[in-house]
């Protein structure tokens, strides 16, 4: 498959068809100014060709010419990832510390050659995937004197179907929907759906043990591997593809959440499923957040295994689904491709009753193969166009701090967790942001024994004042769920940004063990330095 002509967006996510028009950031600018009552003017979007970058500090080889840039798009298009103080510096015009040369081999010849290439003469070698990273795990390190991105973009084709035992190999470079476009004619699909899907590659998925959005059962994409295949600069490690296997430790385990520090993956068997035709779709409500977050650990321990079970605190159900602002929201939400989901739903909002949950009967929506809309009205289609309808893009250059915390900890745990964190993360964000300040909650993932806390906060600082109050919010936030006993990250990955955390989180000497290995595959430890683990 061609890889994607359009150009990546430099300042939002995804590429320029995805960019808000300039009108519709007037209008985000509009509200915002009538909300502090001062006006508010978006900052100007920088030309490509204006932007000021650094000279490259390397030659491309006349032989790699084909498939390596130095160009200043290339470069700009490459040196950021998707979080939103990336983004703001990109539509600020800012590009410190951009790649020198950016990759897109065509083959995994080529992209030996290209790793071979940097390995031998130094360069740092950065693994891109979809380059939608908000943990800081695409850049170029400030202290590398150069640097070549990695772009997979060009390897990004089904090769293979397995349709008996429902698996696929995969390349690595296989943007989300272009994945699902290619299996549907075959009635199949993998539906791993992270919210970065339309620009996120299967490759970065694998690396960054990426979530997506069923909220149980299969979550990560480690449920989805069969087997992985990915070069080192010492060569190449591809495992057996097997449905499990006892034999010692499991090398796709390694290569799960490494980050590009090991190597580049270049292909995966991932395992499929039948699309789906029968759903049932509920949205509960509770006057208690902690009353509702006991509903989902029964219906979690019940094991009845829906795609969704997301709960929403009162603040974030008022502010995405339209609510009062004094209820929480449950979204329950059921789908096979085998049998009806009718009774699976109905028990699950008679768990969640018990626990004082308020649902009429009619309210519980079932579709029994017919095609019937479900989970698209009401408090829960309200949150769904809310959670897909999110561009980064909107809001970027006006004062307003938006971002996120995600975590994971034990249902013993909470809700002492719960407010232990919302009270640190409080306090800094009123010292930061001030009284204004938004801090909610919901549940992203549920496993029998623990939820997924999802927080997000924002606030309005003044302009140009971003970075440095996020970084006092972001390093109370991180602080807060490791000491809490959460992690520091459930599925955004370590990168650079939660470097610190992952440190005090891992045992010493498994990260002795990793610098082991890394030493082993990437001994001049050119691939993603500063990521995971220092060499």
């Amino acid at each position: 498959m061609a890889a994607r002509a359009e150009r990546r967006s430099f300042w939002t996510w995804g590429y320029v068809s995805d960019e808000p028009s300039e009108a519709a950031r007037k209008d985000a600018a509009r509200n915002l100014a009538e909300r502090l009552g001062h006006g508010i003017e978006p900052p100007t979007v920088p030309a490509i060709d204006a932007i000021a970058l650094r000279p490259a500090r390397l030659d491309v080889p006349a032989a790699f010419a084909d498939w390596v840039s130095a160009s200043a798009e290339e470069r700009i298009t490459h040196t950021h990832g998707g979080h939103s103080l990336e983004l703001l510096k990109g539509l600020n015009g800012r590009f410190d510390s951009p790649p020198d040369a950016v990759a897109h081999p065509r083959t995994e010849d080529e992209l030996e050659a290209t790793l071979a290439w940097c390995d031998r003469d130094g360069h740092v070698a950065i693994p891109y995937g979809g380059g939608t990273s908000v943990v800081w795990g695409v850049t170029v390190p400030e202290d590398a004197a150069s640097a070549v991105t990695i772009d997979l973009d060009n390897l990004n084709t089904v090769l293979e179907v397995d349709e008996v035992s429902r698996a696929a190999r995969v390349q690595g470079g296989m943007l989300g929907p272009d994945l699902e476009a290619a299996l549907k004619p075959l009635g199949l699909t993998l539906r791993h759906f992270p919210q970065s899907f339309p620009w996120s590659t299967v490759g970065g998925w694998v690396a960054t043990r990426s979530g997506g959005h069923y909220a149980t059962n299969h979550t990560h994409i480690d449920d989805f591997v069969e087997s992985t295949r990915m070069l080192t600069p010492q060569g190449w490690v591809e495992s057996r593809r097997l449905p499990g296997s006892g034999a010692g430790p499991s090398p796709d385990r390694l290569v799960l959440g490494s980050e590009g520090i090991l190597g580049v993956v270049t292909e995966c068997w991932l395992r499929l499923q039948k699309r789906p035709t029968f759903r049932a779709t509920a949205g509960v409500l509770f006057d208690s957040w902690h009353r509702g977050t006991e509903a989902v650990r029964a219906i979690a321990q019940a094991k009845l295994m829906p795609a969704n079970l997301r709960i929403l605190d009162p603040g974030e159900a008022a502010f995405s689904a339209g609510l009062d602002g004094n209820h929480a929201l449950l979204i329950i939400g059921f789908e096979s491709s085998e049998i009806p989901q009718g009774d699976n739903a109905r028990a699950a909002v008679a768990i969640a009753r018990d626990s004082g949950g308020l649902i009429e009967d009619d309210e519980i929506l079932i579709d029994d193969g017919t095609g019937r809309p479900t989970g698209r009205g009401g408090a829960v289609g309200a949150w769904r166009n809310a959670f897909i309808g999110v561009n980064a893009g909107l809001t970027a250059g006006l004062g307003l701090l938006s971002d996120t915390f995600e975590t994971a900890v034990t249902w013993d745990k909470w809700p002492d967790f719960d407010a232990e964190v919302r009270a640190r993360v409080g306090a800094s964000l009123r010292e930061a942001i001030g009284e204004d300040a938004r801090l909610s909650c919901r549940f992203t993932h549920v496993y029998p024994d623990g939820p997924a806390p999802y927080y997000s906060f924002s606030g309005v600082v003044p302009r140009g004042a971003e970075e440095e109050r996020w970084q006092a919010v972001k390093a109370a936030a991180s602080a807060a769920v490791v000491a809490a006993g959460g992690t520091v990250t459930h599925h955004h990955a370590v990168g650079r940004m939660h470097r610190d955390g992952y440190d005090e989180q891992r045992p010493q000497l498994f990260a002795e063990m990793l610098r082991a290995a890394k030493r082993r595959v990437d001994p001049r430890g050119i691939l993603n330095p500063g990521v995971l683990i220092d060499v």
